[in-house]
C-alpha cells in the first residue's frame, strides 16, 4: 500500500481489515484512532511530498493546480502557465520538458498577482531543454520560489532607470590651399531608459578625425559613438563631418556637418557642410565658404556645425566661427560639449581666422596659424587649415558616453575603466574610451 493511499484512507475511514491486520478497522472508521497515532497537522506537513501527475500538456495555456505535476510539450506551441489566485505555504507545482522542446517555444509562468521569488513582475520564462522546475509557495514575501530548477537564474530579472549622454567623434578640419572646419560629433541623449539587471551594455566611443595634410579631396569624418544592449534601442550618434578641402569640394556630413572651402568663382558651389542625415536631429550644418570671383585672392572658409548652432559662412574678410555647442548636467553640473571648429583663411592671410564653437570646437588656421584640435572627449570638431601643404587640418575631439544611476542600482561591474563619480543620489559612469556596463 503506498504512503498516498495510507492518508487518504486514514482520513476518509476507507480502511479495511485487510489493511492494518493489527489494528481494528471499527476503531479507524468510527473515528476512535489515537491522536497520538496520526494528526491533522502532520498530514498537513507531508502533504507537499506527494504530486498528481497529470497527462502531457500539448495546449497553448494551462491553469495549474497545487500538489499536481505537468509534464509539457511545446513542439507545436509555446505554452502560458496561469499559477493559482491563492497559495498556501507548502503548495508545490511540477512541471517538466516532456519533449525538450522548452529552448524552441518557451513557458511563460502567469503569476496571477503573486509573487515569485519575491517579485510581481515581469513573468518568468523557461526556455532550457530539457528543464525540470518545482515551485513550491512560502509565504507572502517571496511567495513562489524554484526549489529544484536545473537553470538556476533570476526568472524575474528587475529593471531600473538610467540617463545616457552619446557624443560621436568630431569631424577633422580641411587642408590644403584653403580648408574648411570639422563639425561636431552626433549629440543625444535619453532620459529614463530602463536597463535589466544583470545584463551588459556595451560602450562604443568614437574617436574623432584625423586631420591630414592637403588631403586631397579626402575628408575626415569623426566615427560614430553607441550605447546598446538587453531591452533598449540602441543609441548611436554619427560622426562630425570632416571640413572640405580646397575648392570645389563638399564638406562631409555628419552628426553635424563640415564647414565648407570657397569655390573659384562667382557662384557658390555647394561648398556649405551638409544637413545631418540622421533622425533624430544630432547637430546642425557647417558654414559655406565665400564665393570668390576669379583671381581674388582673400575669402574665408566655412565654420563646422556644432550641436547647439550652424556653422557660420566665410566672408571677404573673416572665415567662419564654428557652430556653439550644446550643455548638459548629466554629470551633476552643466557642460558644454560638441563644438564646431573654426574655418581657416586664405593662404593670401587676408580673412581672419575663425574661431571654433563653444564646447571645445578648434580655431582655424591660416597661413601663420596652426590649426586647434577640437577637445578631447567633447566630440568637438577641428579648425580648417590653409597655408598650401604646409599644415593638416585640426583633429577633431575623441567623444564621450556618460551613463547616470541610481548610487543604490549602480552594480560597480565595468570594463573599459571609466571615470565614476556620484553627484547627490546618482553614480556617474564616464568613459572616454569604449567599455562596458553591467547593471
Amino acid at each position: 500500500m503506498t504512503k498516498a493511499r495510507d492518508l487518504a484512507n486514514i482520513i476518509s475511514g476507507g480502511f479495511t481489515e485487510s489493511d492494518i491486520p493489527n489494528l481494528s478497522a471499527s476503531k479507524i472508521t468510527s473515528g476512535t484512532f489515537a491522536d497520538a497515532r496520526i494528526s491533522e497537522s502532520s498530514v498537513t506537513a507531508h502533504a507537499s511530498d506527494y504530486i498528481a501527475w497529470q497527462s502531457v500538456v500539448t495546449a497553448s495555456t494551462l491553469t495549474a493546480v497545487a500538489g499536481r505535476g505537468y509534464p509539457i510539450n511545446t513542439t507545436s506551441n509555446a505554452c502560458t502557465v496561469t499559477l493559482p489566485a491563492s497559495a498556501s505555504v507548502g503548495d508545490t507545482i511540477k512541471f517538466v520538458d516532456y519533449a525538450r522542446n522548452w529552448g524552441t517555444n518557451a513557458v511563460t509562468i502567469n503569476q496571477n498577482s503573486l509573487k515569485f521569488q519575491g517579485y510581481t513582475s515581469p513573468n518568468p520564462i523557461y526556455n532550457t531543454n530539457g528543464q525540470a522546475v518545482t515551485i513550491t509557495y512560502v509565504d507572502v514575501t517571496q511567495g513562489w520560489i524554484p526549489t529544484v530548477d536545473d537553470d538556476t537564474t533570476m526568472e524575474t530579472p528587475q529593471t531600473y532607470s538610467a540617463d545616457f549622454l552619446v557624443i560621436a567623434g568630431g569631424g577633422a578640419g580641411g587642408s590644403g590651399a584653403h580648408g574648411g572646419a570639422g563639425g561636431a560629433g552626433g549629440f543625444r541623449t535619453a532620459s529614463s531608459v530602463s536597463l535589466l539587471e544583470g545584463s551588459t551594455y556595451t560602450v562604443t566611443v568614437g574617436a574623432g578625425g584625423t586631420g591630414v595634410v592637403n588631403q586631397g579631396g579626402s575628408t575626415q569624418s569623426g566615427s560614430d559613438s553607441s550605447i546598446s544592449g538587453s531591452g533598449i534601442t540602441t543609441i548611436t550618434s554619427a560622426g562630425g563631418g570632416g571640413g572640405s578641402y580646397g575648392h570645389n569640394t563638399v564638406a562631409d556630413t555628419g552628426g553635424s556637418g563640415g564647414g565648407g572651402a570657397g569655390q573659384s568663382n562667382s557662384t557658390q558651389y555647394g561648398a556649405d557642410g551638409n544637413t545631418p542625415s540622421t533622425s533624430p536631429s544630432q547637430g546642425n550644418d557647417g558654414g559655406d565658404g565665400y564665393p570668390i570671383s576669379s583671381g581674388q585672392g582673400n575669402y574665408g572658409t566655412g565654420g563646422g556645425g556644432g550641436a547647439g548652432g550652424a556653422g557660420t559662412a566665410g566672408t571677404a574678410s573673416a572665415s567662419g566661427v564654428g557652430g556653439a555647442g550644446a550643455s548638459s548636467s548629466i554629470t551633476g553640473s552643466a557642460v558644454t560639449y560638441a563644438g564646431g571648429g573654426g574655418g581657416s583663411s586664405y593662404s593670401d592671410g587676408g580673412a581672419a581666422d575663425g574661431a571654433g564653437g563653444s564646447g571645445g570646437g578648434g580655431q582655424g588656421g591660416g597661413s601663420g596659424r596652426t590649426p586647434e584640435a577640437g577637445t578631447v572627449n567633447t566630440g568637438s570638431g577641428g579648425g580648417g587649415a590653409s597655408g598650401g601643404s604646409a599644415k593638416a587640418g585640426g583633429n577633431g575631439g575623441t567623444g564621450v558616453v556618460i551613463i547616470s544611476v541610481l548610487t543604490a542600482k549602480y552594480s560597480g561591474t565595468t570594463s573599459g575603466s571609466p571615470t565614476v563619480t556620484t553627484s547627490g543620489s546618482n553614480t556617474i559612469i564616464k568613459f572616454t574610451g569604449s567599455g562596458s556596463y553591467t547593471a
